[in-house]
C-alpha cells in the first residue's frame, strides 16, 4: 500500500522508518505462532533493508492491536524517537480491525508527540514541530461496508515498481496464508493489479498508490502538504475528492 511512496521519499533524501505494529504470529497454516512470528520478523527486517528504512520491532500479536492505553504509550514512544514530518499509516476504514486500530493509534500517538504531561513507554521526551498524516488507500478501495473510498491524491510509483515488488517479496511466507484465507493466489500479482488500478484512476500514471491527508488540526498547518512538496510531479491531487470535502459535494468514484 505504501512501499512505492517510501522508496520515492528515500530517493528524495528523506530518512525512512518502517514499523509493523503486529508481529504476524497468526500468519501461517502450518507453523506454530512463535515460529511464524520469528519468520515474519526476519522477513520484515529484510523488507526494511530493501526499502532503505530503519526497522522498528512490532509490539502486538495479530488480532491483538487494540486502541488502549498500553499500546498507545508504546507507539507514542516510537513517534517521539523518530520525530516524523510525514507519517504514513493505514486507512481508518478498512476490511480488518488490526489495520483500522493501527491507524487510530498512529494518529493519537502523533497528536501526543508534544504534550509534556503525556508519558510514553519507554519514557521519551516530547518533541515539537509539525507532522502531516496520510492514510493509505484500503484494500480494494473499499471500507468494511463495501463503500468505495477514492484517494485524495495519487503518487506515481511506476519508476520504483520493480523495487517495491522486491521489498514485498521479502514477505514470502504470506503467499500460502493469503491464498488460503483471503483468496489471493499471488500476493505480488495482487499488489501489481491494485497499483495498476490506481494508476488508471489517476488518469496519468501506469502504477500508483493512493493517499488521503488527515485533518491538520493538532498536527500541522492547514495547508501543509509535505508529501506533495517532496514528490513534485509524481504527486497528483484528486480534485474531485477535494471538492467532495465541501458540504453537499460527492467525490467521483470508479465505475466497476
Amino acid at each position: 500500500m505504501m512501499g512505492g511512496t517510501l522508496l520515492l521519499l528515500g530517493e528524495a533524501g528523506w530518512q525512512l522508518h518502517y514499523m509493523n505494529v503486529a508481529n504476524g504470529n497468526l500468519g501461517s497454516m502450518v507453523l506454530p505462532a512463535a515460529r511464524t512470528a520469528a519468520l515474519r520478523k526476519r522477513e520484515a527486517q529484510a523488507a526494511a533493508k530493501e526499502l532503505g528504512a530503519t526497522w522498528h520491532p512490532p509490539i502486538c500479536n495479530d488480532l491483538g492491536i487494540f486502541y488502549d492505553d498500553r499500546t498507545l504509550r508504546r507507539i507514542a514512544a516510537v513517534v517521539r524517537e523518530v520525530e516524523p514530518t510525514i507519517l504514513l499509516t493505514h486507512s481508518p476504514q478498512d476490511y480488518m480491525e488490526d489495520h483500522m486500530n493501527a491507524a487510530r493509534l498512529a494518529v493519537t500517538a502523533a497528536f501526543a508527540r508534544s504534550a509534556p504531561n503525556y508519558r510514553t513507554t519507554p519514557a521519551r521526551p516530547p518533541v515539537p514541530g509539525p507532522v502531516t498524516i496520510y492514510h493509505a488507500s484500503p484494500h480494494a478501495l473499499r471500507d468494511g461496508l463495501r463503500r468505495c473510498l477514492p484517494p485524495g491524491a495519487f503518487v506515481d510509483t511506476t519508476s520504483v515498481q520493480v523495487r517495491k515488488r522486491a521489498a514485498l517479496a521479502c514477505h514470502a511466507s504470506q503467499q500460502q496464508w493469503l491464498d488460503a484465507t483471503q483468496g489471493m493466489d499471488s500476493y505480488l500479482e495482487t499488489m501489481e493489479t491494485f497499483s495498476r488500478r490506481l494508476g488508471r484512476l489517476s488518469g496519468a500514471f501506469a502504477h500508483a498508490e493512493g493517499w488521503r491527508r488527515h485533518s491538520h488540526m493538532g498536527f500541522c498547518g492547514e495547508n501543509d502538504d509535505p508529501l506533495k512538496a517532496a514528490l513534485g510531479s509524481r504527486f497528483l491531487v484528486n480534485e474531485s475528492y477535494e471538492r467532495s470535502l465541501e458540504c453537499g459535494n460527492v467525490a467521483g468514484t470508479e465505475r466497476e
